[in-house]
């Protein structure tokens, strides 16, 4: 079951380098309130692999493109007001209909 990020994290990605993509990927999730665990399965990774990414680890020139298309349709969706997701459900039910699928 996702959760909200905690106060820690939340701490440590705003002390984070801005200019590291997962970094940039962390903040657009925590602004669109899409939990880790929902964004693991649309990015079709394992979570903690999504939070060694919002710290600052490098992500692999395979997924890097993913990744931006990812962002791109988050930002596009936080323009038009669709996100940020008003609760966890909602969350879930936004990333299902961007996999096509249940998440």
């Amino acid at each position: 079951m996702p959760r909200s990020y905690s106060y820690e994290f939340l701490l440590g990605l705003k002390d984070a380098d801005p200019t590291r993509l997962g970094v940039k990927l962390g903040r657009l999730c925590v602004e669109a309130n899409l939990p880790a665990t929902y964004v693991a399965k649309a990015l079709k990774i394992s979570r903690m692999t999504v939070y060694a990414w919002f710290r600052g680890q490098g992500i692999r020139e395979e997924k890097r493109k993913t990744v931006e298309a990812f962002m791109t349709l988050v930002e596009k969706d936080m323009e038009f007001g669709r996100l940020p997701a008003s609760n966890m459900i909602d969350a879930k039910l936004y990333i299902e209909d961007m996999v096509g699928g249940q998440v």
